[in-house]
């Protein structure tokens, strides 16, 4: 799935694909932004962790599951 994170003062957003479930994405934002942790921890599926600090993170979108696609076919 695309997750993509906004950060505080950065004209860019943050890309990722994670292999894992959007209740996992999700928990871990919410623990990361209650105040418990103090950076927001992500793993991408090429097993590649993403840390963002909690205080800057200014959005997060999480997308639906994409499905791979094999061949050619018509888009």
């Amino acid at each position: 799935m695309e997750i993509k994170i906004g950060v505080q003062h950065t004209p860019r957003e943050i890309v990722l694909e994670s292999g894992q479930s959007a209740e996992e994405v999700e928990s871990s934002i919410a623990e990361a932004l209650s105040g418990s942790g103090k950076l927001l921890t992500l793993v991408d599926e090429h097993g590649r962790k993403v840390l963002v600090p909690a205080d800057r993170v200014a959005y997060v979108e999480i997308g639906q599951s994409a499905q791979r696609r094999v061949g050619f076919g018509a888009l």
